[in-house]
Parts: structure tokens; sequence; C-alpha cells
């Protein structure tokens, strides 16, 4: 069960969360979450889930390096996507790195952040695929703990700051 949000109540903000993968329309959900966070007095989370089921069947030692590996581009990315995040809003993100599957990770982190308002995931141009992630959710969506924002990949960056 999910710990109750507290967003709002005082000595709480409330926390955009936003996935970092390697997607073209993650930095869609950056920019809109960073600007909301800004808008309304709250933070930026961003999580990184590295999936190393396929990388279990290795070697130890090859499966250590694959590891070290994935640490490394995680921390880039997130490095990357925060520096973005604090151009567009001036707030600095809190950065999280998890192993797993991302739809486990991504509840777990929520159930024990009771500051998370809302998911932000930004959905792919493709009329018929809009993402991994977000065709993952959506069907577990009647059923989530917070609020889940789908930012269409297609806004730009003077549309998204309309809207947000």
């Amino acid at each position: 069960m999910s710990l109750k949000r507290r967003s709002y109540e005082a000595g709480h903000k409330p926390k955009f969360l936003v996935i970092i993968d390697d997607t073209p329309e993650c930095d869609r959900a950056v920019y809109y979450a960073s600007r909301r966070a800004a808008r309304t007095g709250g933070g930026i989370i961003m999580l990184h889930v590295i999936d190393m089921e396929d990388r279990a069947q290795q070697w130890l030692g090859v499966a250590d390096i694959m590891k070290a590996e994935a640490q490394e581009a995680a921390e880039e990315a997130l490095t990357r996507f925060a520096a973005r995040a604090e151009t567009v809003s001036g707030l600095t993100p809190e950065r999280v790195i998890r192993e797993g599957k991302h739809a486990e990770e991504i509840l777990k982190l929520i159930d024990q952040d009771e500051d998370i308002a809302v998911l932000v995931l930004a959905a792919g141009v493709d009329k018929d695929d809009p993402g991994p992630l977000v065709s993952s959710l959506s069907k577990a969506a009647g059923s989530f703990p917070v609020p889940i924002g789908i930012v269409p990949a297609n806004l730009s960056d003077e549309e998204l700051d309309a809207l947000s």
C-alpha cells in the first residue's frame, strides 16, 4: 500500500517524477515537469532504472563490467537532464538510480516518497506506439497511486511554456 500523499501539507512540497531514459521524447517530459515544478513551487525527482535482467545470464566478471557501465551511463544521463531541468526551471532535481523492472521501481519510489504528486511521461511521436513506458503504465493507470501526466513529444518548448 502506498504512503498517504503529503505533497501540499506544511513542510512538504509536490514533486514531479520524471523517468530518465534514452528515448528522444524524454526531454519533453523533463522540460514540462521542470516548468510545472517551478510554477507550483515544487520539486523534480528524476529516476533512471537500470534493467539488469538480460545481464543476469553473463559470467560474474562480465556482469560486473556491464553493471558498472550501465551505472556510469545512468549517471551521465541524469547529469545531462538535471542540467536541462536547472536551465529551464532554476531547480536542482533529486536523482535516483535503481536496478530492476521499470514499472516496479517506479511504484517503489512513489511508495517511499510521500511528496511525489505526479508522474510525468512523454509519449513517442509514433501514433501506433506511444513508447514502452507509456504503453506499460497506461494499463495500470486506473490503480496507480498518483496521477500520470503524458506529454506529447511533438510539442515545442514554447507550446509547453503555454501549458505549464
